[in-house]
């Protein structure tokens, strides 16, 4: 079993920054590919970013590319999102996920084992 906790949420204007933390805690964190997701109001939960268990890649959603970046360390069981040029269209609660399969399509929700409970993050236009 894997517990996740989102942090570092919050409401920023058109062009500012954030960094999300998800902490893991249970089982081997180094040993899990993790994702990040989002679910607009009114829409639903889409792929954001997905790190494998090495960290050798990372895979964004097209929306999100240059702006984004996905990081981790393993050493404190902890996956980080790095938002930059935030958008309102980037309005959304994030969610970060946990997965045991290498080979799955990342983007695919039902690859994934363990979720957290999510953060908001809000973009004020």
């Amino acid at each position: 079993q894997v517990q996740l906790v989102e942090s570092g949420g919050g409401l920023v204007p058109t062009g500012g920054s954030l960094t999300l933390s998800c902490a893991a805690s249970g089982r081997t964190f180094s040993s899990y590919g993790m994702g990040w997701f989002r679910q607009a109001p009114g829409k639903e939960r889409e792929f954001v970013a997905y790190m494998p268990w090495s960290g050798s890649s990372t895979t964004y959603t097209e929306s999100v590319k240059g702006r984004f970046t996905c990081s981790r360390d393993n050493a404190k069981d902890t996956v980080y999102l790095q938002m930059n040029s935030l958008k309102p269209e980037d309005t959304a609660v994030y969610y970060c996920a946990a997965r045991t399969s290498a080979f799955a399509t990342v983007s695919s929700m039902t690859s994934y084992d363990y979720w957290g409970q999510g953060t908001q993050v809000t973009v004020s236009s």
